[in-house]
């Protein structure tokens, strides 16, 4: 049974075949309704509500871990984003903490805002449950690739590059062309990868699989679920199964409200604290401490500070060698840019049934095209790539449809401008078990996988295990298309590839080979 259909009968108790037929629905009720199709897609206002709610408590995290990674780096200059130095003294070993502290503060504004602006836009003008932020692996590319080699408004000068490049792709139609071109068995794949990679991705945040001494990962700390934080996790997942058992109507918000409050309360009693960097505090919360806090004024003056031609010189001249190696690395942008909103398009668009027969969610051009422009603005505000994000999932699992839901996460961003301390009340232990749980319900498209030809099953394979074994959808992706063309050319059925697929097959053959590149250009 598709996800989507599944998702409709535990969620609302509507038919598998009422999802896929929209058109038998009753005639909008507003004009709202009508321009959302929130009837037509068989959902309600409440619905929006609740599934944009939960998408925005389950990525709400990158307001505080978006200002960590581009807030404390340093660029060629020893200088922080916000232009004041790193360091106290000319051997940059002793941090300037109150610099950081207000460079990770103007991060902060910057991302909840243009998450905001942006996942609006992707609900006004996609009209589709996918919310826009800082790309995480994006933004740690710029951080400790871009940066280190030039100041950081040349860094997000690339980012706009990069955002301009992938919007003409979109605008000429080669991106949605792409998107056609990959066999309907590899878009599955890509959907039931990115199941098992949010699952992954969930139980690392939430502290319940870390990296082990002996082993690439284990099970909490030393093999063992210790700490309060791990019981917060616990006590949220069987909630949540509970009352998804018992077809309780919005169980995934009334999960993550639970486990935030439960946190607070935890650590106003047990002052657990937050795990330290240097490894100590191996119990405490993974990232944001659960402790009420005042508010805050934001600092937006990031925004614009973007130097579009400085990163090209080198000292006021142009190096040819130079050049390609940024070349290389606007490119590596790009193509995780690419086919990252490819496959959380598709796995969103699978688990809410909103897909056609060939795959394809509804608006597929206007959706790309506003998540391109995503890193155009991203790039303008100083805080990374802006791109589509997979933790939507969870409100498509809590019963969003509509482009309605990105305008309630995108609403919520611009309310966490004000009020990030707030969001950060929210711990990963608390947002954690809804990823993992959309997991479950992402997976159960692999039944629609033809195991038995090694020509569709193989590429399959490689993309679903790559996805979470290599933390990035990227990979994923790569690796599955390239098996699919080797293994359709080794059985002499080159015809049956599409044009396109070639294309892109060596495009990744550059992404993957893209440190090898970099080292024989000395960059």
């Amino acid at each position: 049974m598709p996800v989507g259909a599944l998702l409709w009968r535990s969620v609302d108790t509507i038919s598998p075949s009422a999802a896929k037929h929209s058109n038998d629905t009753s005639p909008p009720t507003s004009g709202l309704d009508r321009y959302f199709e929130i009837s037509k897609r068989r959902s309600s206002i409440p619905r929006e509500f609740r599934g944009g709610l939960v998408t925005f408590f389950a990525m709400a995290y990158i307001i505080a871990l978006n200002p960590l990674i581009i807030g404390t780096g340093a660029d060629k200059n020893g200088n922080l984003i916000s232009g004041a130095p790193k360091f106290l003294d000319a051997a940059m070993t002793q941090i300037d903490g109150a610099a950081v502290g207000t460079s990770i503060a103007m991060v902060a504004a910057a991302t909840a805002l243009i998450a905001g602006i942006m996942t609006i836009l992707m609900g006004v003008v996609g009209r589709f449950p996918m919310a826009i932020a800082s790309g995480l692996g994006l933004n740690a590319l710029v951080a400790y690739t871009l940066a280190p080699q030039m100041t950081w408004p040349q860094a997000m000068g690339l980012v706009v590059w990069e955002g301009i490049i992938i919007t003409v792709l979109v605008l000429t139609g080669f991106r949605t062309a792409v998107f056609k071109a990959v066999p309907p068995p590899l878009r599955t794949a890509i959907s039931v990868g990115i199941g098992l990679f949010i699952a992954f991705v969930g139980l690392v945040n939430a502290g319940v699989i870390r990296q082990g001494s002996g082993t690439p990962v284990t099970l909490g700390v030393g093999g063992n679920l210790q700490g309060w934080p791990i019981l917060v996790f616990l006590i949220g997942l069987v909630l949540l199964i509970t009352l998804h058992v018992l077809k309780v109507k919005g169980a995934m918000l009334i999960s993550i409200i639970s486990g935030t409050v439960l946190a607070i309360i935890v650590e106003a009693i047990g002052h657990v604290g937050g795990q330290a960097a240097d490894g100590s505090n191996p119990t405490g919360w993974a990232l944001n401490v659960p402790s009420l806090s005042g508010f805050s004024w934001p600092d937006l003056s990031l925004l614009g500070r973007v130097d579009m031609v400085g990163a090209f010189f080198v000292d006021g001249k142009f190096q040819f060698a130079h050049f390609l190696a940024l070349v290389v690395l606007v490119f590596s942008l790009l193509l995780a840019d690419f086919f990252d909103t490819m496959g959380t398009m598709v796995a969103v668009g699978s688990e809410g049934g909103l897909n056609d027969a060939d795959g394809m969610p509804p608006r597929t051009t206007e959706i790309l095209l506003v998540d391109s422009l995503g890193a155009v603005v991203g790039g303008l505000g100083s805080v990374s790539s802006s791109t589509s994000y997979v933790e939507s999932t969870a409100g498509v699992g809590e019963g969003a449809r509509t482009g309605l839901a990105s305008v309630v996460t995108g609403a919520a961003f611009l309310l966490a401008v004000f009020l990030a301390p707030l969001v950060n009340l929210v711990p990963f232990e608390a947002a954690s078990p809804v990823l993992v749980f959309v997991g479950f319900l992402m997976i159960s498209q692999i039944n629609e996988i033809d195991w038995t030809r090694p020509e569709i099953g193989i590429p399959v394979f490689l993309t679903i295990i790559l996805m979470p074994f290599a933390y990035s959808i990227t990979v994923g992706i790569g690796a599955g298309f390239l098996a699919y063309v080797f293994i359709r050319l080794i059985l002499g059925e080159w015809r049956k590839i599409h044009a396109l697929m070639y294309v892109v097959a060596g495009l990744f053959v550059l992404y993957f080979a893209q440190g090898v590149i970099l080292n024989l250009l000395g960059a």
